[in-house]
Formats: C-alpha cells, sequence, structure tokens
C-alpha cells in the first residue's frame, strides 16, 4: 500500500483540525448556556425551599447551619478540592499557570459537578453566597475538559477556551452578555492582551442562547425606569462612588489579611481544624439571622428587587448585616460566589443614604448607583460593574452616572485594600500549586 500523497495527509490534517475547533466552538457554549441555566433554576428552587424552612422556626439554623458548613467544608477538601470559594480566582489561576493535557486540578468535570454540589449545598445551608463566581468556574471546566486538552489545541488557543467559558458563565448567570465579555477583558485577561475578538463572542452568544430558551428574556432584577439628572445627582455620584468604594474595598482587605488580623493561635486553629471554623462560621451567620429574620440568607436577591421596584423598605440593618453575612460565607472557605450578595449589600448601604439624605436623589438611582459602587469596590473590575447593573435593571438612562460611580469606587476602593481581591486569592492557587505554603494566609483561596 502506497504512502497517501502529502498534499492529501496535509488536507486531511487540517480537516482533523478545523472538526476539532469548530466541534469546541459551537458545543461547549451549548452546554455553558445548559449549565447557567440550569443552576439559576435550581437555585431559585433551593432558595424558596430555604426561606419555607427557616420560616417560624428562628432556632433550626443553629441545628442545621454549623453541620451544613462543616460538611461542605470536609467535601472542599476531600472530595472536590479546588472547587472551594467563588470559583473567579481558580480560573484566573489556570489562565496564568501551566495547562497540562490531563485533567486540570483546577478545571475539570469533577471540579464543575462538584461546584454546581456544593454551591447548592451552601444555598440551602442558608450561606450568603451567590451562583455567579459559581458559574465561571463551571463554564471554564466545561470549556477545557470537553475541548482545551487535545493535542491539536496550542497553549493560546487553550487559554482562550477557559477565557470564553468564564465570560459566558457570567453572562449566564446574570443574562448579561456585555457584561461578560467585559469580565473577560477586565477581570480574566487582566495580565495577557486579550485575543478573545468574536470567539469569546460566539461563545457568550451561543451559550445565552440556550440560557434564553430555557429562562426566557428576562431582567435580573426587573425593569427600572429610573434618571438622573447630573446637575443635580452628581453629589450622589461622588457620595455613593466614595462610600461603596471603600466599604468593598474594606470586604477584600478583611477577607485578604484575614490570616495576618488573627493571634497567632487562633491562627493555627482555623489553619489546622478548617472544618471546626466553618461550622463557626455557619454559627455566626445563624446568630445574625436571628436578629434580622433571616434576611441575610442566600443571595439576597429578592429584598434588593423588592427596594428596587420600591415595593417594600430594606430594614436600617441589612446593608451591614449582609456584609458581615457574606464575609463569614466566604472566609469559611465552603463553595459559593459574593457578586449577587455584594449587590444586596450595596441596596442596603444605598438604602440608608437614601434615607439620611432624602433629598440627594431619588431613591431608586442612589440603591443601583450603591450597588455597582460596592460591587466595583470588592472586584476593582469598574466596568463590568456597571455593565452588570445597567443588564440586571434595564437602566440604560443611567449609564453614564454608573460609569462614573464604578471608576470612583474603584478608585476609592485602592485606598482601603490596593491588591485586586481575586488576583490575591488567585495568587495563593498558583503557589498551592507550585507545592510553596501560603504566606501569612490563613485559606488559600475563597
Amino acid at each position: 500500500m502506497q504512502p497517501l500523497p502529502r498534499r492529501r495527509v496535509r488536507l486531511r490534517s487540517h480537516a482533523v483540525t478545523w472538526w476539532h475547533h469548530g466541534w469546541a466552538w459551537l458545543a461547549g457554549p451549548l452546554l455553558v448556556g445548559l449549565a447557567a441555566a440550569g443552576l439559576a433554576l435550581a437555585s431559585d428552587h433551593i432558595g424558596r425551599f430555604n426561606h419555607a424552612l427557616w420560616a417560624g422556626r428562628p432556632f433550626v439554623p443553629f441545628l442545621l447551619m454549623p453541620a451544613a458548613f462543616a460538611l461542605l467544608s470536609w467535601l472542599c477538601r476531600t472530595v472536590f478540592p479546588g472547587a472551594q470559594g467563588s470559583g473567579i480566582p481558580q480560573t484566573i489561576a489556570a489562565m496564568e499557570g501551566p495547562l497540562p493535557l490531563q485533567p486540570h486540578p483546577l478545571l475539570s468535570l469533577r471540579i464543575m459537578f462538584g461546584k454546581i454540589l456544593l454551591t447548592l449545598g451552601g444555598l440551602a445551608a442558608g450561606a450568603s453566597i451567590g451562583r455567579e463566581g459559581p458559574t465561571v468556574q463551571i463554564g471554564a471546566s466545561i470549556m477545557h475538559a470537553f475541548h482545551g486538552r487535545g493535542p491539536l489545541m496550542s497553549d493560546g488557543q487553550r487559554r482562550m477556551l477557559i477565557l470564553a467559558g468564564g465570560a459566558a458563565g457570567i453572562a449566564g448567570a446574570f443574562n448579561t452578555p456585555l457584561a461578560g465579555i467585559m469580565f473577560a477583558i477586565e477581570e480574566l485577561s487582566s495580565r495577557h492582551v486579550f485575543n478573545g475578538n468574536s470567539s469569546t463572542m460566539i461563545t457568550v452568544v451561543l451559550s445565552g442562547l440556550v440560557s434564553l430558551a430555557l429562562l426566557g428574556n428576562y431582567t435580573y432584577f426587573g425593569s427600572t425606569a429610573e434618571t438622573l439628572d447630573w446637575r443635580l445627582g452628581i453629589g450622589a455620584v461622588l457620595l455613593c462612588g466614595v462610600i461603596g468604594g471603600l466599604s468593598g474595598g474594606l470586604f477584600s482587605r478583611l477577607l485578604i489579611g484575614f490570616g495576618t488580623l488573627l493571634p497567632k493561635r487562633a491562627a493555627a486553629f482555623v489553619t489546622g481544624r478548617p472544618h471546626a471554623w466553618a461550622a463557626i462560621c455557619g454559627f455566626g451567620i445563624a446568630t445574625i439571622g436571628l436578629f434580622t429574620d433571616g434576611i441575610v440568607f442566600g443571595t439576597g436577591y429578592d429584598p434588593t428587587r423588592m427596594t428596587l421596584q420600591n415595593v417594600s423598605a430594606l430594614p436600617w440593618h441589612f446593608g451591614i448585616a449582609k456584609f458581615a453575612a457574606t464575609w463569614l460565607s466566604a472566609a469559611s472557605g465552603i463553595a459559593g460566589g459574593f457578586f449577587a450578595p455584594s449587590l444586596a449589600v450595596g441596596a442596603g448601604l444605598g438604602d440608608n443614604l437614601s434615607a439620611l439624605l432624602p433629598g440627594l436623589a431619588p431613591h431608586s438611582a442612589i440603591i443601583l448607583l450603591m450597588m455597582a459602587a460596592y460591587l466595583a469596590g470588592v472586584t476593582r473590575a469598574p466596568l463590568t460593574s456597571f455593565l452588570i447593573m445597567m443588564e440586571m435593571t434595564d437602566s440604560h438612562p443611567m449609564l453614564l452616572p454608573l460609569m462614573a460611580t464604578a471608576l470612583i469606587a474603584a478608585g476609592a476602593a485602592k485606598i482601603v485594600s490596593p491588591t485586586p481581591l481575586y488576583h490575591v486569592l488567585a495568587s495563593r492557587f498558583l503557589r498551592a500549586g507550585a507545592g510553596e505554603e501560603p504566606k501569612g494566609d490563613v485559606e488559600r483561596g475563597h
């Protein structure tokens, strides 16, 4: 049998490569959209179950939450290592570190299933977490696990798959395609030249179509027909930007520097007995819930939506209580993000500011500005923050005020927390992967 001519061999090789790459960019986004929509539906059902479970039973959380947090902590560290925390730091670490052809320790099908299970478990337990960060890691895991391990793909193409999967995760979690693309540019690829171009957009669009087919064309917080006159609202923009940015920066600073703030004996306890520490965090959240009628449990979606729509007012303590519950949930080391809880904290702080200065600006406008400001302060991603708020509330007339507020907030956050939170946590995963001991860190990553 004579060997095939070189031209035919070359054509066959190109056809196989094209088929492999085309399949990756078609099937992967569809699976990401399916996972994002499924997690959204399951999270909503579990949130309703959680409210029904706690209703009229103020002491049940004291029995269930410590045990549930300890169990989730154990599962994170023994069964699904790499699935703890938000998921965004893991995705950034995977972008920064080496990409082995074998299953990635931070992005794999095992991580995907574990992240879904543990996030839903945390929501069922009443943790103040969101599904948005986990959806980023889930999307990146799907794209990498199914399509990024083949020898036909270059290292750059595999990183592009991770980038696109993470962007599609944000877009699918909130139904915010523009914010998903901006998140890929601003956060996931902040240390690289962004070259995802049309590939990332195709991934976001295809996954978004699946999400729309399953969930409908919805606006996360409903439409907010709010406007802000620049001549009268400049004070609101400045105040919300500074207060929200400093508050978000404080959250990041407390989470990053947690290990250095504790006495040596306490730090040794947290490091040496992580499951007991998680149980203590669960008990702390249950205590906060007792004094706030359970309003701090879960994502904070319902109270935030109702106050934005002027259906009901938030209690004066909501912002501070949600801040504490979200910090305890993140510090516990269980799986779960803090995008949605951060928006809830911002809504609470905005409600406080509106009550203190009623003539400053319309109530809903101040809440929108503070939500964008606090999220920008926590994430140090101002462009993503204002786009998310604009798309989640259909508040296009507020584009410029939201943009200005988020940029001011990101600058104010630097005063309190000079290094971006996600990149500090990503560096801990990179050091752990290199076999180095984290220096001064209680947790390797949240």
